[in-house]
């Protein structure tokens, strides 16, 4: 924790630490204003927990994506104002809500912003905006999660004498605790994993696998994890989207109510409402996925054109964020998915490495009614009749912008090995790097010249499985994927070169390394 920077460096934190302070003194109502998505609810849950061990009257709200829409809404406020709200602590939203905060404030509700997306020329007239990406603001690390932001402030209120004595002895402990919501907070808000990110991340993921929250154990077993062995990549692929589906198909409240749980058998039945709605969620995605790329097929043309602008009457607002990455990832094209909500089109833009989403439609906010994100993913509100006019306009900076060459995908080496050099121990020190993500990504390596053992097969849905040996090492491999590489494996058995990172693979109760295939060319 020594390793963390001082919250104080970050601009306006005095003076929301002291406007808190004065609304726990006197007693008045609080509300944590939060997203839907798993930066949104896990920084609602981390405030909602530690400002509610202060004795103050304090409640969290998540907007509702169709009702609402995304982040500080009117419609939102309001709803708060019914709570005899003074005090609206909005997290991992509100840098770009100036018109919002100015209604809030007739309201006679004050507002204190925690967020890390990117502000606009002019902030919000909140009595303190916390954003580490303020042009004002000092703070000496720039890529916090919304949570991570929250956390800055959980830290500096702890700080505080009067804070502090309503908390007692436990608040230091406290503090570590919620470093298991801005774990998974940061990891599946996909930023950098470098600096105090990564300290948290390390801290929190010990956590997580010995004595976790009663939400996160209850969510960890229905997910059928195991539990003290939860990974960066398992947080990303099985926990974040069992919290998302609860607010990409209903409320996310009860993502909120998951992770603030006391009990973990009450845990447990909000753990398998989240699985049962994970479920829907992936047959709307499959769904959706095959009518876009069906679209696609048929009216876009990918050599053309450098991205992909969808819109659609009937897909669900829920899903099109997810159906997006899968875009980029199938075409490998900065996508934008929109459906038709409130008589407006609403949607996602995710991104490729090299080009700044962001800054795209920046370049086209003309065409926008609003917008809002950060360089690979971005949220964006368009009028019905000006979908083709943001659609060329949005080409034409992609086709302008982005250089072909960065519209192959492209996997770097960081070096060579031989299979012999792959031990369980190698794997150990090579674990000491981790968690792995952005800015500090798992190791890929190549090889050279080995033999497939046995009978490459594709297993899943479109895996490749086999075995590689070289000399006397015989090692797993699999390619998740990449079943199309099956006839590749068959004519190269004698001599393959891999590029693939390094896992485990648990046999028989035994961590044994395996290489995770990301492609494969058969030697000269």
């Amino acid at each position: 924790m020594e390793d963390l920077h001082d919250p104080m460096l970050m601009d306006g934190m005095q003076v929301a630490v002291e406007r808190i302070a004065k609304a726990i003194a006197s007693n008045e109502t609080l509300v944590v204003y939060g997203d839907y998505d798993v930066d949104g609810t896990s920084g609602a849950a981390l405030l909602w927990s530690f400002l509610s061990k202060t004795g103050v009257n304090v409640r969290y709200f998540i907007p509702d994506r169709v009702r609402e829409g995304y982040g500080l809404s009117n419609a939102g406020i309001e709803q708060t104002k019914q709570f005899g709200t003074t005090l609206l602590i909005a997290i991992d939203c509100g840098i770009t809500a100036l018109k919002q905060v100015e209604f809030a404030r007739s309201l006679g509700i004050d507002v204190i912003i925690c967020d890390h997306h990117e502000p606009g020329d002019l902030l919000p007239h909140a009595v303190a905006v916390l954003d580490a990406l303020k042009p004002s603001c000092k703070y000496p690390y720039k890529s916090l999660s919304g949570c991570g932001v929250g956390f800055k402030l959980v830290q500096a209120l702890s700080e505080h004498a009067f804070i502090r004595s309503r908390l007692g002895a436990d608040c230091d402990s406290l503090l570590l605790s919620y470093l298991q919501y801005v774990t998974l907070a940061t990891i599946a808000d996909i930023v950098s994993l470098t600096n105090e990110n990564r300290t948290m991340v390390k801290l929190g993921l010990e956590l997580i696998n010995t004595t976790p929250l009663p939400g996160i154990r209850a969510l960890i077993e229905t997910s059928g994890l195991k539990a003290g062995r939860v990974n960066a990549g398992q947080v990303v692929f099985v926990l974040a989207p069992r919290i998302n589906a609860v607010g990409r198909l209903g409320d996310a409240m009860r993502a909120v109510e998951l992770l603030t749980c006391d009990s973990y058998e009450k845990a447990l039945i909000l753990a398998q409402v989240m699985e049962e709605e994970n479920r829907n969620r992936r047959r709307i995605d499959e769904d959706t996925f095959a009518n876009a790329q069906e679209y696609i097929e048929q009216n876009v043309d990918v050599e053309q054109n450098h991205a992909i602008v969808l819109h659609q009457d009937g897909w669900h607002p829920g899903v099109i964020g997810i159906v997006a990455s899968r875009i980029v990832e199938r075409y490998y094209r900065p996508a934008v998915m929109m459906t038709t909500i409130d008589g407006v089109a609403k949607g996602s833009a995710r991104s490729v490495s090299g080009f700044d989403i962001y800054q795209a439609l920046k370049k086209c906010e003309d065409k926008i009614i609003q917008f809002g994100g950060h360089k690979y993913a971005a949220g964006l509100t368009v009028e019905l009749d000006k979908i083709d006019e943001f659609r060329e306009a949005f080409y034409k900076v992609a086709n302008e912008t982005l250089p072909k060459e960065l519209l192959t995908p492209e996997i770097t080496v960081d070096a060579d090995l031989d299979v012999a050099e792959l031990t369980p121990k190698f794997v150990r020190v090579l674990s000491q790097f981790a968690p792995f993500g952005p800015d500090n990504m798992r190791p890929v390596f190549s090889t050279q010249n080995v033999e497939i053992y046995g009978q490459p097969r594709i297993v899943g849905k479109n895996h490749l499985k086999f075995k590689v040996k070289k000399k006397s090492r015989t090692i797993d491999a699999v390619g998740f994927n990449l079943g199309d590489l099956l006839e590749r494996t068959l004519q190269g058995r004698a001599g393959l070169h891999l590029a693939f990172s390094l896992d485990e693979n648990d046999y028989e109760g035994t961590m044994m390394p395996q290489l995770k295939v990301r492609d494969l060319k058969i030697a000269e």
